[in-house]
């Protein structure tokens, strides 16, 4: 039962991050479906960085340079959908699937080019399975052995709740994802909102993408990228209604299911039931199909979501 404690804040902290950068985005007016894929460049940045690191690093470095190195390249590769949306007003749901399949193949590109390089043949995903473990990562509360990607996840959320609900920034955000053109009519740079959305979300999204390969997966493969967790934050911000606290007891829901795909074999009635593990890694999709079949009727996604600003339609 600890370990799916364990587990389940784990997954949270991913689910939350990318869920909240996906709602940033989508309140300013942007669909971002490039979750996935900045999830993966935010991964092998922060992966790159704990490679490269040497070990007489401190371990609040190791930590804080990881995490600068994810959330960089996710804000970098998130620019990406804000100049082709915003600027060049683009499909929304193209670009961000566009998005996805070049972080995949950039990745595996990238990461064989840098094996390849190595004057001392480590390869990358086995130095990768070695810092992964590294303590600097965990605290120990007891018996419950926690990350500290964990706490900076629920500080996160605690900022963006505040964010949300408390500044005048929020206020405008949700103006321009509702009616753009009465926020354009009181001044509000509409291009400007949209842009720190769209930033806003590639900082979140990086950040989960380290997360998931350092706390939250046992093994990483490039080429196959982070496996629809992107995804399934999608689904979380849905149903968690485009609301930061919504969204965050809809992760704990969703990382308990993906959760037992990892503890089912300590769990004695689980393990015993004649069910592969293949079945328990589908749960948290499964799941999600469900719960969105039931609740997306009731749904109120910003109105002004996937519609490209033209300040002269006004």
């Amino acid at each position: 039962m600890v370990l799916l404690i364990q587990y389940t804040l784990i997954f949270s902290a991913v689910l939350i991050l990318v869920a909240l950068g996906g709602m940033f985005s989508e309140r300013s007016g942007i669909i971002n479906l490039g979750l996935e894929g900045i999830m993966v460049f935010g991964a092998m940045a922060g992966g790159m960085v704990m490679v490269l690191l040497p070990d007489t690093v401190s371990k609040a470095t190791i930590v804080i340079l990881t995490l600068i190195a994810a959330a960089c390249a996710g804000m970098i590769s998130s620019l990406l959908i804000g100049i082709a949306c915003i600027y060049f007003k683009a499909d929304q749901t193209l670009i961000g699937t566009a998005v996805n399949m070049l972080a995949t193949a950039a990745a595996t590109v990238i990461v064989k080019a840098f094996n390849t390089n190595r004057s001392n043949g480590t390869d990358f995903s086995a130095k990768l399975d070695y810092v992964r473990g590294h303590d600097a990562f965990m605290f120990s509360i007891g018996s419950l052995q926690l990350s500290w990607f964990v706490v900076v996840a629920a500080v996160l959320l605690v900022i963006a709740i505040v964010l949300f609900y408390k500044t005048k920034f929020a206020l405008r955000l949700r103006a321009c994802g509702e009616h753009p053109q009465a926020a354009d009519s009181v001044g509000i740079n509409v291009y400007a909102m949209r842009y720190a959305g769209v930033l806003m979300s590639g900082f979140l999204a990086g950040l989960g993408g380290i997360i998931y390969i350092a706390a939250a997966n046992s093994t990483w493969h490039f080429d196959y990228g982070v496996a629809g967790a992107g995804f399934l934050a999608l689904a979380v911000m849905i149903f968690g209604q485009w609301k930061p606290e919504r969204i965050a007891w809809s992760a704990i829901l969703f990382a308990v299911f993906r959760s037992l795909s990892n503890v089912y074999m300590g769990i004695g009635f689980l393990h015993a039931l004649p069910i592969s593990g293949t079945v328990y890694n589908m749960f948290p999709y499964i799941v999600s199909l469900i719960v969105l079949a039931f609740t997306s009727s009731n749904s109120r996604a910003p109105k002004a979501e996937g519609i490209p600003y033209d300040k002269g339609s006004r």
